[in-house]
């Protein structure tokens, strides 16, 4: 079976974002030890659909080639990532917007706060933001009472720090 080969696109390149908290660290090398189990079952299935005739034909060991081939691929994704970790443990009373912070901002009289952790645990419906977004990044290095701008677009959006956890 021939693969098609595909131009690589705006987000071949990317770098992975390797700050993480310790929940975030326990879940991925948890998911990597599923995956070190999983492979020798699926080795063993592959090995048991060669034996079964024509390899050029037989689409299920195909399917059970490119399972183990993803199952290897995201081990070594996984393991280098685990690698190059950073656990984001934030000084507590810094007085300073660091990664792992929760802050509270005023925006227009209203209240909200963020916690800005990795690219990977971003989940801006929860609250919890980025430290490359727009507002993540405005934030970082700042202090209670700082004034802050983000640009969104045509729009700018100013506010104020009103308090760092």
């Amino acid at each position: 079976m021939r693969v098609p080969i595909r131009k690589p696109g705006k987000y071949t390149n990317t770098k992975v974002d390797t700050h993480f908290t310790e929940a975030k660290f326990n879940e991925l090398k948890n998911k990597l030890e599923g995956l070190k189990r999983a492979r020798p079952l699926a080795a063993d299935e592959m090995r048991r659909l060669a034996e079964m005739g024509d390899l050029s034909e037989n689409a299920a060991y195909q399917i059970a080639k490119g399972r183990l081939r993803g199952i290897n691929d995201n081990i070594t994704k996984l393991e280098n990532l685990l690698n190059q970790a950073v656990i984001i443990s934030p000084k507590k009373n810094s007085g300073k917007v660091e990664i792992g912070s929760l802050v509270t901002v005023e925006v227009n009289n209203k209240k909200a706060t963020y916690h800005i952790l990795g690219s990977s645990e971003a989940d801006p419906g929860r609250g919890v933001i980025s430290r490359h977004s727009p507002i993540g990044a405005a934030l970082l290095g700042r202090n209670v009472g700082d004034t802050f701008t983000v640009q969104t677009g045509d729009n700018s959006i100013s506010g104020v720090i009103v308090e760092i956890v």
